[in-house]
Formats: C-alpha cells, structure tokens, sequence
C-alpha cells in the first residue's frame, strides 16, 4: 500500500482553516511551541503523526523541522524520545546527543517544551516514573498534548501501570476536537488502556470507533486484537486481523507485533503449522530490526517450545542478532527475559546463565538504584529468569516455586496482559514436568473462568492429568 495517501489527507487536515495554525508559537492543537516557523511546524506534525501511527519512522521529518527552524529546540528533543521509546541500549548515545542538543536550544523555551524536556531527562536516566508524573502533570494543562499522551502511553506500558493506560486519555479525550486527524489515535491509547484494565466491552467498542474514523490506526487494531485474546475469540480475531491487514502490513513498524497476534490465535487453535508459517515469514530474519520485535519472535517461538515443537534453529536465529553488548545487559528485565528465553530454546543454557548473571550484576549495583529497572529487575526479572533456567535444566520443582513467587508482582515489569501469559505457560509447563498437579490445577481454573475451554487450554489440562478436559 501506497504510504504517501495517509500523510498526504493527514497534511490536507491539519493545514486547513479549521487549525489555528497561523497564529504565532502555537501548533496544530492551540499547545504552545518554541516556533512560529509553518514548514518547522508541519515537519514537527507530520513527526507527531508517525509516531502515533507508526507509519515509517519519524526522523527525516524530525531533520527537516530542524532545518526549517535551526533554533526550536522540541525537534531534537522528539528524536531523542523517539530513539529511547525503542528500549535499546545501543541508541542511549544517540539519544543522549539529541536531548543535549535540546537543552543547549531550549533556554527560554515555552514551559510545555521545558516540561517534555525535563521527562525525556529522567527517561533516560532511567527513572520512568518520574518521567510519567511529569507528562502527567503537562496534561492537566494541556490535555491537546498529543505528544505526551503518546509518550505516557508508551512508558506506562512498559513499566506495566494498567490504570495510567486506562485514565490518562480518559481525562484528556473530552478536550479533543472529532476532526483532529490524530484523535482517533487518542481513542485508540484509550481503548488499549481499558482492554489492560478488563474493561473489554468498552474497549473494543472505542477501538472500532476510532476505526470508523480512520482505518489507518494500528494501535486501535491492536487494543481490539487484545480484548479478541483475552475472551479466546481466536477465530474471529485472525479475521480481525485479516479485515484491516491492507492497513497494517505494509510500511508500518507496528506490523511486526501484529503478525505476532495473528500467530498468537492461531497458538490458541493450537494451528502450530500455522503459527510456524508466520514466524519463518514475519518474525524471523530481516523482519526484526529493533529489540521490541526480537522480544515477539522470541515469545512465540518459547510459546512453541514449551509445547514440544523442536524451534532450536529458530531461536538461535533471534537470539544471534540480539544486541547483547555491555549496555544492553540488565537496561529492561523485560528484554532481558526475553532474551534468556530465546538462548534457552535454542539449548543455550550456558548463555542463558551467563546474562542472567550479568543481570543480577548490574541489578544490585547501587548507582543503578535509581533506575525503574531496578526494581523490575530485583523483583521480578531475575526471579523468573532464574525459574526459566530451572524448568530447562531439569528441576521443574524448583521451577514452578521460583516463577509461582513473582506471578502476582509480573505486571510490574511491563508488557501485555497477553505477552505476560508466558509467564502462566511457562509455570503450567513447569507443573506438567514436576507432577504439580494441584497448582496445574489452579492455574487451568483461572483460565476457564477468564474465557471459554480454547485448544491451547485443552491441550494443558490434558498435559496435566485431569479430569476436566472438555
């Protein structure tokens, strides 16, 4: 599909009479800005646009804004949480030069423009929380603040702050106007946020909503292929997938995590032929090109391994191309989880080993203390790293104990309710090994109270022994 239609309607809306565009120092949305320079304005806007929409990437627009305007600080600044959105170690640098750059033009810059530069600074030193309070409090004032509501969104999702997903747009979408081509996106980080806190009627009733208004919106597909696993509608959510896939697969960095839904419905059916398809298609090779879609290809491949598919070749692939530098070890347990999953189905238990301990390192050092990660780390990534080398190395008893500990602390390390599920498949497989039959049990309970009897929950009732397969 053809990229430049979105951008060009998206321009055509924007640059009409209906923006207050033309008056000084302020942009698209009334926000003020360190610019009152139009083609500065448009590059930073189209920026704001892919970003949301995950339409290509957002730095030649971001280059092109700085070139308009040498002086605005706000384009650098955007790169510099764009790159560090991304979760890679190896981009700090980058990102670092970019915020500095920023802070060396930002010095009389309007107070909103300060604010987002002093989140981005606590972003990249780590602490996460501080950075959201701030957007936080940026909303209240400015609720038309698109660039925070993204940011906010992204960072609560990886610290894995269900309710901030859920209430933060809720606050601001009453202030946004039905014909800003970006409010559909605001509906979208709405409904994403009421699927993550089981608020499924009313999420995917937003998310189609903001459908209706423009099918160009990945994120709204996304929040209701969620709310389609969540309640085990595996066969109406590959169609789902299917109906907006024209919108989705092509030029859109958000199509890898999509092809990673379309292959967790069919995990549900339990279609592993089918799941194996997509993986050699869109999940391995070229395909991943950032951590974030390692991570998915590493969780569906682990998903196949612990259901007995031989994945070892897979997983080296992924695991191969993953950035394991200094850096990288121990900057997000959730990555770092990840990661350990894929070295262990490719039978790397000894690599395995080596970076959780390079985890624990930096986990315990006091200077990183103040980092989000720290406590991620400590409370639940090294747990379950250390549980996941137990199930692989033979000692499912241990395995079960180490993973059951942390399971009602694992949303604080970020993702999905549907990504952290590896962590229930995993203890499920860890009972399977070890004859726990009693907590197997418990664990299939809560599924079928969750949703209706799915293949995959067949498949583990009948791996442990019960009596209630279906």
């Amino acid at each position: 599909m053809g990229e430049e239609s979105g951008v060009g309607g998206l321009a055509g809306s924007v640059c009409g009479t209906r923006y207050i565009r033309g008056m000084a120092n302020q942009d698209a949305r009334g926000n003020p800005v360190g610019s009152s320079d139009a083609a500065a304005l448009d590059a930073a806007e189209q920026a704001l646009w892919r970003m949301m929409s995950f339409y290509d990437t957002p730095i030649a627009d971001l280059d092109a804004a700085a070139a308009a305007d040498p002086g605005w600080a706000l384009p650098h600044a955007m790169k510099a949480g764009f790159l560090l959105s991304l979760t890679e170690a190896s981009l700090v640098a980058e990102a670092e030069a970019a915020l500095e750059r920023a802070r060396a033009l930002g010095r009389g810059a309007p107070a909103r423009e300060a604010a987002h530069l002093e989140a981005l600074q606590c972003v990249l030193e780590g602490r996460w929380h501080d950075a959201v309070r701030i957007w936080d409090l940026l909303l209240i004032e400015h609720p038309r603040d698109a660039l925070a509501l993204q940011w906010a969104q992204l960072w609560d999702f990886y610290r894995g702050d269900s309710a901030g997903l859920r209430l933060r747009p809720a606050r601001a979408l009453p202030e946004w106007d039905e014909a800003d081509p970006l409010q559909p996106c605001v509906l979208a980080l709405h409904a994403f946020g009421l699927e993550e806190c089981n608020l499924y009627p009313q999420a995917e009733e937003t998310g189609r909503r903001a459908l209706a208004a423009n099918p160009r919106v990945p994120w709204a597909v996304h929040a209701v292929a969620h709310v389609m696993e969540m309640q085990g509608r595996f066969e109406e959510g590959s169609g789902w997938l299917r109906l907006y896939q024209p919108h989705w697969a092509e030029g859109n960095g958000f199509a890898c995590h999509l092809w990673w839904h379309k292959a967790l419905f069919r995990i549900e059916a339990l279609d592993l032929a089918g799941v194996l398809r997509l993986v050699d298609s869109h999940l391995s090779g070229d395909a991943l090109q950032i951590t974030l879609q390692r991570v998915d290809a590493a969780s569906m491949i682990w998903r196949l391994h612990l259901l007995g598919e031989d994945v070892a070749a897979l997983a080296a692939g992924v695991a191969a191309a993953w950035p394991c530098d200094e850096a990288a070890a121990g900057y997000y347990a959730f990555n770092d989880v990840h990661y350990v999953m894929a070295l262990l189905a490719a039978g790397d238990g000894a690599r395995a080993e080596a970076w959780t301990a390079r985890c624990a390192e930096r986990a315990l050092a006091a200077e990183d203390a103040r980092r989000a990660n720290h406590a991620m780390a400590r409370e639940v990534g090294l747990p379950l790293m250390r549980g996941l080398l137990a199930l692989e190395s033979g000692d499912p008893a241990a395995a079960c104990d180490a993973i059951y500990a942390v399971r009602a602390r694992v949303r604080s390390f970020g993702g999905s309710h549907a990504q952290r599920d590896l962590v229930d498949l995993s203890l499920l497989a860890a009972a399977a090994r070890g004859q726990r039959q009693a907590l197997g049990r418990a664990l299939v309970n809560e599924r079928l109270m969750a949703k209706p009897v799915t293949p995959l929950t067949r498949h583990w009732i009948e791996r442990l022994g019960l009596a209630k397969a279906t």
